[in-house]
Formats: C-alpha cells, structure tokens, sequence
C-alpha cells in the first residue's frame, strides 16, 4: 500500500461558524461527541408509498455497524487518556434503545434528537438539524461518526456536519493517533493509505477496519433500562429554520423506491459424467417448456 502524508488545520469553509471547543489544554479532558444512528435489521425493508422514505415502526433495528466502530475509538481513547464520551442520535422515539446499547457499551450520556419536524430528513437536513443539537449541547474536542449508514449509505452526513460547524474533517478513518492537541489520522482510500494530521476539534468517520467494537457491559444495560434518555425537540433548537427540515427541508427527492424482486433459488442438475449432465439439463427445460 502507498502511503501520504499531508496538513489540515483549517476549516474547509472560510465563512464558517466560529470555533467550537475548547483546546484540551483547556479542559481537564476530552470531550467526545459520537453520532449514531438507528437502522433497520431486517430484509423485509417497508417503503412508505406517499413518502418515498422508510417505515421505521415496528420494524427490528441496530445500531449502525460503522457507528459501532465510531464509538468504539471514542472508548479506547477514554480508556486510554480518559473523557466523557456522549452519543447523539437523531430518529423516532425507539432511537433511544440504540442509545442505551451505546450506553452499555460505555458512552457516558445519551441524547436523542427527536421531533415530527425532523422526519423525512435527507442528509442535508439531518446534518443541519445535528448540528444545531451538538451547538445546544456545548463544547467537544472530538465528533466521532460512522463512514456511512447501511441503509443509506450515502456517507455524507458527517462531513456536513464538519462544514455546518466549520471544523476540519477527515473521512475513512482507519488507525487514530492522539498527540495533544493533534491527531495523526489513516486514511483508508481505495488503493492507498493517507496519514493526515488534523488539529484539534475535528470531526472524523469510521470504516470498520478501524476497531473491533467491544461487547455491552451487562451492569451497565441494566443501568441503560432504567435511565432517561435527553430529548430534544425543534422547541428545544430555537435558532432552527423550519425551512430546513425534515421533508420538505430536504432538497433530495426520491422518485421511487422499491425493494428487488426476490429471485427462485438455482437447480443443480446431476449425472455421472458431463454428457449425462447435458442430458439432465435438456429434459429440464424441455419439461419447463424452453426452448432455444
């Protein structure tokens, strides 16, 4: 593999929001701010036929795999130096078992963002909206997501909400390194590896070859079960435009969606030799009616 090596300092935007967290000389430690998201787990996907967007209720879900791996490095980085690690997530009110889980696993807190104004969101909006909630909830030295969400994949909800917040990114984060103020971040691209160094705060996103995400303690799901999750509301986010969210904020339009035909399963024709294979196979379809 080829490796690079390069500099970002800056934030990708010269008309960005002012800098938001503190140095970490400034705090006794890190802040760690980690975005998952909940998706379903299930083939049976269940498309709203009006909205074009996905039915979530009642429908099995996890937390997203490459967010698993996001919060995993937020984890070692708080065994290894110590912070306060929260988990943000924006989705219906059954979002918050996926915070519980995060929970579990060692987040400290949980927030979910959650409001009948939000729903239908692209990745525009719903990085809009985040980043209004990370703004209400104060400072943090390091934003953690997932590359991407499985049942979107379209990977751009995180780089956008480095460029509403106007702090520098990096994505396909493969190998992170704390120096201070500084992080040496492995850039997993498609025939190379990129080692960048980026300062501090930054916002980062996670392939899966980044960690191996550590099991929910048992102790802690307990504590999760009983605990309340923070919620908060469009009322809760006062310098929101409703303009910008949920649906008809989303300047993305689905035309349609569907769910891929379900093909039969392929027939192994038998036979001691290839000639009485090709015999098999001839009475096959002759028996299926084709012909050639």
């Amino acid at each position: 593999m080829r490796y690079s090596v390069r500099s970002l300092a800056r934030p990708l935007l010269e008309n960005a929001d002012k800098k938001l967290i503190k140095s970490k000389g400034e705090v006794n430690r890190l802040k760690i701010l980690v975005c998952v998201k909940q998706v379903p787990d299930t083939t049976e996907i269940k498309i709203d036929p009006v909205t074009n967007t996905l039915i979530r209720n009642g429908v099995p879900s996890i937390v997203n795999p490459f967010d698993k791996n996001a919060l995993e490095a937020a984890l070692q980085l708080k065994d290894k130096y110590g912070a306060e690690v929260t988990v943000l997530s924006m989705g219906p009110g059954q979002a918050a078992e996926a915070l519980r889980e995060c929970y579990a696993m060692g987040a400290d807190n949980m927030v979910l963002v959650s409001d009948r104004a939000f729903g239908g969101a692209d990745t525009l909006a719903t990085s809009y909206t985040l980043s209004a909630a990370i703004r209400a909830l104060g400072e943090f030295d390091l934003i953690l997501c997932g590359k991407q969400a499985i049942d979107g994949d379209t990977a751009q909800v995180g780089p956008e909400i480095a460029e509403h917040l106007g702090i520098p990114q990096v994505t396909y984060a493969a190998d992170i390194e704390l120096n201070d103020t500084t992080l040496t971040v492995t850039k997993e691209q498609e025939d190379c590896y990129e080692k960048i160094e980026v300062k501090l705060p930054a916002l980062l996103t996670a392939v899966k070859s980044l960690n191996e995400p550590r099991y929910p303690n048992i102790r802690r799901k307990m504590q999760a079960n009983r605990m309340e999750v923070r919620t908060l509301t469009a009322a809760d986010l006062p310098e929101l435009d409703p303009a910008r969210l949920g649906l008809k904020g989303s300047p993305t339009k689905v035309k349609k969606t569907f769910v891929p035909p379900v093909h039969s399963t392929g027939v192994r024709v038998e036979g001691k030799d290839a000639g009485e294979q090709a015999g098999n196979l001839l009475k096959l379809l002759s028996e299926a009616k084709i012909t050639f």
